[in-house]
């Protein structure tokens, strides 16, 4: 309930959400990890030695080779840096560990932190989509694998 019961978190995700549907979120975390033995990860501050949010990769349209990345923190963690980092590293694990050819990643239109993120991380805007959880078109990216030139070539 810490994270996904924020409703500051949860706005631009379609909540506030209740004590239920975030247990159906976690289940379906780990669904996700039985299935494609990818989720979302536990994202900790070492020098405050707390929770600051969550971070990882989900399946995204009806290939493998495109996996979405998200990342969700807390709001006292806002700004300070955990949300690149963890972003950085689930980008490392998606291309070099699981190869993915690409990573997809959207934000809520006035979500103006994750464009700047997703931007600063290399991201490019391809299209708008719709999210059915807030019923709304968001900014969609994708991050092409730099690896996999170099591997076919």
């Amino acid at each position: 309930m810490m994270l996904w019961g924020d409703p500051k978190v949860s706005l631009f995700i379609g909540g506030p959400f209740t004590e239920d549907e975030v247990r159906a979120r976690l289940r379906r975390e780990i669904e996700l990890m039985a299935a494609h033995q990818i989720q979302y990860w536990p994202v900790f501050s070492l020098l405050e030695k707390k929770f600051a949010g969550c971070a990882g990769l989900r399946p995204h349209g009806d290939t493998e080779s495109v996996l979405e990345m998200g990342v969700h923190l807390l709001p006292g963690c806002w700004g300070q840096g955990f949300g690149r980092e963890a972003a950085r590293a689930v980008i490392e694990f998606g291309f070099e560990r699981l190869e993915a050819k690409s990573l997809f990643a959207g934000h809520h239109p006035s979500n103006v932190a994750s464009r700047r993120l997703l931007e600063g991380l290399g991201f490019r805007f391809t299209h708008e989509e719709f999210y059915e959880p807030t019923g709304l078109y968001h900014p969609s990216y994708l991050l092409m694998n730099p690896g996999d030139t170099v591997r076919k070539g």
